[in-house]
């Protein structure tokens, strides 16, 4: 009877493992859409040492920026689209935006006039729901998109949540909807292109975040069919150039495991057997931040605020790409077969690691910067 029993145990055993197996060697598509994504801002404050006129926001505007990356700014971007990508719904959006751009005499950017449009991820006007934390990002995002490219028409697609699969829908949409460039100013762990397939769209420029958190690397920014965007701290300096960066410590920076390396990196001894994180680079300090103005109230501000993070670099480079007017023939190996367009930094790091290219800014790539920042859009 024991031996029955022993007998009966052992086939309920195996029958239950059967059933577990699949579970766990899953393809991994569920577990990426049901993955969060997070905002790369960083709260912040004017740069030390920055003397503002007394009615201009503390941060840099508009003309700060510009000036550091000798971008034609006031001249290209015309007929150009830049979309920005985040999740819930920013209400005050378009307001918010007006009032930035009154502030530094930017052109008026709004629905009536065709330059602004808003949608959800399916193409829509029945927005998510309101979160306070998104909406700062894309606020921040579409400050970031006037200041380098005032010429360029502004797409906000915003996901019906922070998973992987509503911000990837938002993409397509985005994408679909004929936008030059996309910025995406969010992240989470490293996954595979494979089971979040939402950012290969040739003949648009789509930039992501590389992180917030130092050494380490984040995904979209680790997709193969991204340019990653990296941070640096950015001073006025008594320069030909005007203007001295170094590595922002936070920013982001790795190997990825699982997306295969670009083919225009191979010849930059990153370090890494798959793809390198990050390609190019601008300002995400939030010591030495930008001016946003924002009114929906988060953690206690609103208004007029100074931001940093990889949320403030990644539209800025999708902007300079805008501002390029090239994305329709050109990807992101781009920037590598002209890296003698970029203000390459050399000093400061995001951590330590090994090799140590991947964490400290050296001459040529390094991870926390990539090939550095734009000189002009050479580059793009």
């Amino acid at each position: 009877m024991t031996a029955r029993i022993r007998l009966l145990f052992s086939f309920f055993a195996a029958l239950l493992l059967a059933a577990a197996v699949p579970a766990l060697t899953a393809p991994s598509a569920s577990a990426a859409s049901q993955a969060v994504a997070h905002p790369m801002f960083v709260p912040g404050h004017a740069a030390p040492g920055l003397v503002q006129p007394a009615a201009t926001p503390a941060g840099y505007g508009p003309a700060d920026l510009v000036s550091a990356y000798k971008l034609p700014s006031s001249t290209a971007g015309s007929g150009q689209t830049v979309a920005i990508v985040d999740a819930y719904n920013d209400p005050t959006a378009e307001a918010d935006l007006g009032v930035y751009r009154t502030q530094y005499g930017l052109p008026p950017c709004t629905t009536a006039n065709g330059c602004f449009k808003k949608v959800n991820q399916t193409g829509g006007t029945t927005y998510p729901p309101t979160d306070a934390g998104w909406a700062t990002e894309i606020s921040l995002d579409l400050d970031m998109v006037s200041a380098i490219c005032p010429k360029c028409h502004i797409l906000l697609v915003e996901a019906t949540s922070a998973s992987y699969a509503n911000l990837g829908k938002a993409v397509n949409e985005a994408a679909a909807l004929h936008a030059n460039a996309i910025s995406n100013s969010y992240g989470g762990g490293d996954v595979s292109d494979s089971s979040a397939p939402y950012y290969n769209h040739p003949g648009i420029a789509v930039t992501a975040s590389s992180g917030d958190s130092g050494y380490g690397v984040a995904f979209p920014a680790s997709s193969h069919y991204v340019t990653a965007v990296g941070g640096t701290h950015l001073v006025k300096a008594s320069t030909s150039r005007g203007w001295s960066e170094t590595v922002w410590s936070g920013a982001g920076s790795g190997c990825s495991t699982l997306n295969a390396a670009l083919s225009g990196q191979s010849s930059f001894n990153t370090g890494c057997a798959k793809r390198a994180e990050a390609d190019v680079s601008a300002v995400a300090d939030p010591a030495t931040g930008v001016a946003v103005y924002d009114s929906t109230p988060y953690g206690g501000r609103s208004g007029w605020q100074v931001y940093g993070g990889t949320s403030v670099s990644s539209p800025i480079i999708a902007s300079v790409y805008a501002l390029a007017g090239n994305a329709a023939s050109v990807n992101n190996n781009y920037p590598y077969a002209h890296s003698t367009s970029f203000f390459d930094v050399t000093s400061g790091s995001n951590g330590s690691c090994s090799p140590s290219q991947l964490c400290k800014a050296r001459v040529g790539w390094d991870g926390p910067t990539g090939l550095g920042t734009p000189n002009g859009v050479g580059g793009f």
